[in-house]
């Protein structure tokens, strides 16, 4: 049996050695930038120093983790990225599925590809340039949220860029109007698998196009849905650093101030403490409760809908 079984692996290897080739490339690069620096990982647990490397400095233990967790800062940090990450999803996670739907049920091709393609777009401005046209209409003195504020009113409305409820808000539906058309492209790939003779039978049935899309389109994108929300809860702990970094201010602190921030002030940044080793053991935390996030919302899933991920 062995000896068939490696026939079979020789034979086909011998047959698409071509498509084998093209697999180096993305393999090397998996190895040398993704599970090597796991090695890196290593300092979270040592005091360490540059001039004695990462195998030379010396072992802290969990000195490092439980620094943070005393932290002043361990509370508000996380607080504010599970807040945000929770706010995020519930804002966002809908959005393309009922865009998909409704994109769906257009009958006119042209006005279809047209609606796609605008709402795509934003998905490809660079994060900085979508910062400042934030900055630009919600700017309380020269945005458009100033002038009509200032017409209304007769005064110039408060700072929304100084507000920590404010940030949120921004952060979140800017974020939500920038990605909905482009993370509802695999949903509507998704409604291009479903039988016509669904339709036509709930048509012969007097079904109305919402109740087509309710009972028929809806359900047959569930298994999807699902997928998407596992993958989703795996980055419940990760938020976009350049977005939050570039509308973080001294004002709006207490809510804008995430992990991802945090590792950097006292990783990388000028006026933080340059500790390596904290920053590291900070991300690891973050990647363990991510990694838990995912294996729980699996197994709840496979167990109430029989979908998961493995």
């Amino acid at each position: 049996m062995k000896a068939v079984r490696k026939a079979t692996i020789k034979h086909a290897f011998k047959r698409d050695w071509r498509l084998y080739v093209f697999l180096i490339i993305p393999v090397v690069y998996t190895l040398v930038f993704k599970y090597i620096p796991m090695g890196g990982l290593v300092i979270a647990f040592e005091e360490y120093k540059v001039r004695k490397g990462i195998w030379g400095s010396d072992w802290v233990g969990f000195e490092n983790f439980l620094k943070f967790f005393e932290s002043y800062q361990f509370g508000r940090v996380v607080k504010n990225t599970i807040i945000l990450s929770l706010y995020n999803i519930l804002a966002g996670f809908p959005v393309p599925i009922i865009f998909a739907l409704a994109v769906n049920s257009i009958r006119n091709e042209k006005f279809k590809k047209f609606t796609t393609t605008v709402v795509n777009l934003p998905h490809f401005i660079s994060t900085v340039v979508i910062v400042g046209i934030v900055f630009m209409l919600f700017n309380s003195r020269t945005g458009i949220y100033g002038n009509l504020g200032y017409l209304l009113t007769g005064d110039f409305p408060t700072d929304l860029f100084a507000s920590p409820s404010s940030f949120r808000h921004m952060y979140v539906w800017s974020g939500v109007w920038q990605n909905f058309g482009w993370n509802s492209i695999i949903y509507t790939a998704a409604l291009s698998s479903v039988d016509p003779t669904y339709h036509e039978a709930a048509q012969i049935d007097g079904a109305t196009r919402f109740q087509r899309i309710l009972h028929v389109d809806l359900p047959s994108i569930v298994p999807t849905i699902i997928t998407m929300l596992i993958l989703r809860m795996g980055t419940v702990m990760t938020l976009g650093f350049e977005k939050i970094y570039l509308m973080q201010n001294s004002l709006n602190l207490s809510a804008s101030q995430v992990i991802s921030t945090y590792v950097y002030e006292v990783g990388l940044s000028a006026s933080g403490s340059g500790d390596f080793s904290y920053a590291t053991a900070i991300g690891m935390f973050n990647n363990l409760i991510e990694l838990i996030l995912v294996v729980v919302v699996n197994k709840i899933s496979k167990k109430v809908s029989d979908t998961s991920l493995w």
